[in-house]
């Protein structure tokens, strides 16, 4: 194993995780910003806040601005907040997962009557299942084609609509680790979206798919001509407020209609979030065997963050529960991919870190222990 890697001082956050930095401390730029967080002066953002949505608020009767929702705790708290304590008049716009589950189901209508207008998009499962399939393959990203679309569906309808503002939740990368170029900026592009999220490959996929440009319509974002005139923006709410996932799952129970699951989800100890689709442990898994860490780990690193849990709380918890092998999806997946076990597998091994794994009696075991 490569003896470079190693873990937070503070949370558990792994050297792999990509983008990652790390003071002489040994804490991971998610815990400096938590740390910052607590002394910045938020009411300058809370006052940017102010000044945007009241420039983009419509002077008609039009919609002042886009909130893309799952029905899952996020997307929801944002809404209840634009609506409720802004004002705004906002559109809800739901990108359909491949493999939803009936959880995940209930909880996007339960938000719809909760109070919103909301477009729900749903494009060709069998265009979408290829790219997933390619994504899958090629990028070690199960269900690529969503979250391709989930940007590039939701930039192109904001336009064709003549909205020109879109919240989404939180800066992933400020917030759990990662690039910190967005930390002090509240608006990014759509090049921001190609490059961190969907890790430049997104061109190489649609062309490897070998789909037609009508067929690929909700998973190509606006052309330059498209764009022209429009001043669209797109930001975080995360920018404006300390991002906390607890108390949003909380005033999204209360005011939305959000269920938890009964039982804890695929490879963690937490049962209120990411419950809408099944490639989601396929993805936390992929995660794992590229870098190490999984669903356990991002979940410790924010219960410690937030000082509910202590560190070796989550060294527990990340051995427990990280590196669950999705057994319980495996027949979903293979048909949905339309793959034998072999395909499968290989696909996995393909994209394993072999500094990290090595492979007993057909699964990937790590070579290292989480301290």
């Amino acid at each position: 194993m490569n003896s470079k890697v190693f873990w937070c001082t503070n949370c558990l956050n792994m050297s792999t995780r990509p983008r990652i930095t790390f003071d002489e401390r040994g804490w991971c730029n998610a815990c400096q910003w938590m740390e910052e967080k607590k002394t910045l002066d938020w009411s300058a953002r809370w006052k940017e806040l102010g000044e945007i949505l009241k420039k983009y608020r419509s002077k008609t009767f039009g919609f002042d601005c886009v909130v893309p929702v799952s029905g899952g705790k996020d997307g929801s708290y944002v809404s209840y907040n634009l609506k409720h304590k802004y004002g705004m008049n906002i559109l809800a716009i739901t990108v359909t997962p491949a493999l939803s589950l009936e959880l995940g189901n209930t909880n996007l209508k339960n938000y719809i009557e909760s109070g919103y207008n909301h477009i729900q998009i749903n494009p060709d499962p069998e265009v979408m299942r290829i790219l997933n399939r390619v994504g899958f393959i090629e990028k070690g990203f199960p269900y690529y084609g969503w979250l391709t679309a989930i940007q590039a569906a939701v930039v192109k309808l904001a336009v064709h609509l003549n909205i020109s503002l879109i919240f989404y939740g939180e800066d992933g990368e400020v917030e759990y680790g990662g690039s910190t170029e967005s930390k002090y900026r509240a608006m990014y592009d759509i090049e921001y979206m190609r490059k961190i999220y969907l890790e430049s490959g997104h061109e190489k996929v649609l062309k490897a798919s070998g789909l037609s440009d009508s067929q690929l319509y909700f998973f190509q974002f606006p052309t330059k001509e498209e764009l022209k005139g429009k001043k669209l923006k797109i930001t975080h709410w995360s920018y404006f407020e300390p991002w906390d996932p607890y108390r949003n799952y909380l005033i999204a129970k209360e005011h939305c209609g959000l269920t938890e699951a009964t039982e804890s989800s695929s490879g963690t100890f937490t049962n209120f979030a990411q419950n809408d689709q099944a490639l989601y442990a396929l993805h936390t898994y992929m995660m794992y065997l590229k870098f190490g860490f999984g669903r356990a780990t991002q979940d410790t690193g924010i219960e410690i963050r937030r000082g509910s849990m202590t560190r070796e709380q989550g060294v527990n918890l990340v051995r427990l529960y990280d590196g669950h092998y999705p057994e319980e999806f495996m027949e979903t997946y293979l048909k949905y991919y339309q793959m034998s076990q072999y395909e499968f597998d290989s696909v996995l091994d393909k994209w394993v870190n072999i500094n990290l794994f090595e492979k007993i009696n057909g699964r990937w075991a790590p070579l290292f222990t989480v301290k």
